[in-house]
């Protein structure tokens, strides 16, 4: 898994102590990178709003020359959530498609936060990977037909 920097923030998760990975969650919000120019200067699409999030989560992903690339806009005032989506962001971003495809659908168990998180955030994450995933399958399809082409849900 070549350019992926989620392994290593899985591992840095996993050596914390149930009560300390909700704290480092709340300091790697800050590591969510600002939206692109073109993005801030614009209302958010519904489209990108993911509905299974409580917290208003807007993600934009996109395929670049075979590279996954993620944005995201979380409010500051939900530190947790905003962690967690960080941790997609920086982790997939320049990764390949299928790196990114063969994530398990649950990393909150995966990353074992179950304790840490409530049902609702769990729900909500959940969501946000399936989105991103489903918007890669959705660009994959259409850089089968035109590689040359960068396509963003």
């Amino acid at each position: 898994m070549e350019h992926m920097k989620l392994n290593a923030l899985i591992n840095e998760i996993g050596e914390l102590e149930p009560d300390e990975k909700l704290e480092w969650l709340v300091e790697f919000a800050n590591q969510l990178p600002e939206l692109s120019q073109e993005r801030m200067g614009q209302p958010f699409p519904e489209s990108c709003l993911v509905q299974e999030c409580q917290t208003p989560v807007y993600l934009w992903v996109s395929v670049k020359n075979g590279r996954v690339r993620i944005e995201a806009d979380v409010p500051r005032k939900s530190p947790t959530v905003r962690g967690l989506v960080a941790v997609l962001v920086v982790g997939l971003n320049g990764a390949a498609i299928s790196d990114a495809l063969a994530l398990p659908d649950d990393l909150v168990s995966h990353w074992n936060l179950n304790k840490a998180l409530g049902m609702t955030r769990q729900q909500g994450f959940r969501g946000v990977v399936r989105r991103v995933k489903q918007a890669l399958l959705d660009c994959a399809g259409d850089n089968l037909h035109d590689p040359s082409r960068s396509q963003e849900t």
